[in-house]
C-alpha cells in the first residue's frame, strides 16, 4: 500500500475518531480542517486537538465553519454523545488550534502542495464549499477527493428519509461540491451499512490493542450501545470506511461512476443524493460510487490503528 498524503475535513465525532486514527498510523497527514456538523464547532474542535495529542501527532487544526451554509440543521449528539466523544469528561488538550480559517487553509495546502494531497471528506461539505468558492481551481490541484455521504438508494438515517447527515446537514454546500468537482469518490450511508464491524471482533480488537485502542474503547462506549439498540450488525464506522477506501484505493472491490445530484427543495427529499443509474439524463458522471470493499482489508487497518495488528 501506497503511503498517501491526506488533508481530512472532519467533525469528530466517534467515527472521525477512529478514520483520524487509521490515518495517522497509515497516511502522512498534513492537517485537519474542520467542521461543526455533528456537535457543534467548540466540541468538534475540541476532539480534533485531544485527538492529535493522545496520537503524539504534530498536525494542525484549523477550525472552520460552525453552521451550514444556509439552514440551521441539527446535530448529532444522541449518537455521539452531547460532546461528542460519548460524554467522557475527557482533559482539554494543552494545544491550541490555528486561527487561519479551515476553507482558507484547503486552498493555501493545495497550491503549496499541487497534485499531492488526497482531501478527505469526513464532514458536512460546507469547509470545501467555501474553499471553492475562494478558489474554483482547486479540484485541479487535489489528487483525489473522498467523500463520506449520501444514500445513493434512499436509506437516509435522518428525519428525511432519503438524506444521510452529512449531506442532509448543509445541501447547498453539497450541491457546490457534487457540481464543482469533476470526478470523486463516494462513499455512502448504505456501503457502510454494508461493512460494519462485527461487535465481538471489534471488542477483541480493542482488548488486543494498546493506548489508542483504550482511549477509542472510552468514547466510542455510548454510540456502540446505540448501534447494539437499534439492531445493527455490527458497529457502523462511516467515516473510517471511507478513510480505508482513501487509504488504499485497492480495497475497492466494486464501484460504479455516475452522475449525483443534490435534492435541495424537497419537503421530504431535501438533502437526497440522486444517483442517474440509468445515465439517462446526459449529464458527465461526477462520482465513482464505491458499492462494495474488501471487509477483511479495512478490518485490518481498523486493529493496526488501535495497535492490535
Amino acid at each position: 500500500m501506497q503511503k498517501q498524503h491526506l488533508l481530512i475535513d472532519t467533525d469528530p465525532g466517534i467515527d472521525d475518531a477512529l478514520a483520524i486514527l487509521m490515518a495517522h498510523a497509515h497516511a502522512d497527514v498534513a492537517a485537519l480542517t474542520i467542521a461543526g456538523g455533528n456537535v457543534g464547532l467548540a466540541h468538534t474542535t475540541r476532539n480534533a486537538l485531544k485527538l492529535v495529542e493522545t496520537m503524539g501527532a504534530e498536525i494542525p487544526v484549523f477550525p472552520g465553519c460552525p453552521t451550514p451554509l444556509v439552514l440551521p440543521a441539527p446535530g448529532a449528539g444522541f449518537v455521539h454523545g452531547a460532546d461528542g466523544f460519548g460524554d467522557t469528561g475527557y482533559f482539554n488538550a494543552s494545544r491550541l488550534p490555528c486561527e487561519e480559517h479551515a476553507a482558507s487553509a484547503i486552498v493555501r495546502l493545495a497550491r503549496e502542495r499541487p497534485g499531492e494531497l488526497t482531501l478527505v471528506a469526513l464532514a458536512p461539505l460546507t469547509n470545501l464549499a467555501l474553499a471553492l468558492r475562494l478558489d474554483p481551481g482547486l479540484s485541479d490541484r487535489i489528487a483525489r477527493l473522498v467523500v463520506m455521504g449520501g444514500a445513493v438508494n434512499g436509506r437516509g438515517n435522518t428525519e428525511r428519509v432519503p438524506a444521510e447527515f452529512n449531506i442532509g446537514f448543509d445541501p447547498e454546500a453539497a450541491h457546490i461540491v457534487f457540481s464543482s468537482w469533476p470526478m470523486f469518490d463516494l462513499v455512502d450511508w448504505e456501503a457502510c451499512l454494508r461493512h460494519t464491524l462485527d461487535f465481538a471482533r471489534f471488542e477483541d480488537v480493542i482488548a488486543a490493542g494498546d493506548a489508542r485502542a483504550h482511549f477509542y474503547a472510552a468514547i466510542s462506549r455510548k454510540a456502540r450501545a446505540f448501534n447494539r439498540s437499534r439492531a445493527r450488525p455490527g458497529v457502523v464506522a462511516a467515516d473510517a470506511l471511507a478513510m480505508a477506501v482513501a487509504l488504499d484505493a485497492s480495497l475497492i472491490l466494486h464501484a460504479e461512476e455516475h452522475h449525483v445530484g443534490i435534492e435541495l427543495e424537497g419537503t421530504l427529499t431535501r438533502g437526497a443524493t440522486v444517483v442517474d443509474w440509468e445515465d439517462r439524463l446526459g449529464k458527465p458522471a461526477n462520482a465513482r460510487i464505491v458499492l462494495d470493499v474488501d471487509q477483511r482489508g479495512f478490518e485490518t487497518l481498523v486493529a493496526r490503528s488501535l495497535g492490535a495488528a
